[in-house]
């Protein structure tokens, strides 16, 4: 949540208003983004990374899966762009980025948090 709460609040309003175009880079699906590309993408992290930090407060259960995807969706990323990319280290470390992204997104499909059980109202003896 602090993590989305940052992205949403500090980081991404910088990148979009502030941040010159020619500097702008946005990663997807382990695929970099510059100029207006990196521009629309970082729109969308915007809005993920909001309605992330909103469904973590909120512990929404339209979280359960979306929060768990997504963070698979960075692992997997994080390893094309590490093996893919020329800045990258290769397949080694791309496993080595990975791992944790994976552990978390694992953790958060697991996560009881997010699946609220329906819970049967009970009965009181004037509606018996």
């Amino acid at each position: 949540m602090l993590f989305c709460g940052y992205m949403t609040v500090i980081y991404l309003p910088w990148d979009i208003f502030l941040k010159a175009l020619s500097e702008d880079q946005e990663v997807w699906f382990g695929i970099l983004f510059t100029g207006w590309a990196a521009k629309a993408g970082a729109v969308l992290h915007w809005l993920v990374y909001g309605f992330g930090f909103y469904g973590f407060w909120k512990m929404k259960s339209w979280m359960f899966p979306w929060a768990g995807v997504y963070t698979l969706q960075i692992s997997v990323g994080m390893l094309i762009w590490t093996a893919m990319d020329s800045r990258g280290s290769g397949m080694l470390s791309g496993i080595i980025v990975a791992i944790p992204f994976l552990a978390l997104a694992i953790a958060l499909w697991r996560s009881k948090l997010f699946k609220h059980n329906s819970i049967e109202p009970e009965t009181t003896e004037n509606e018996t």
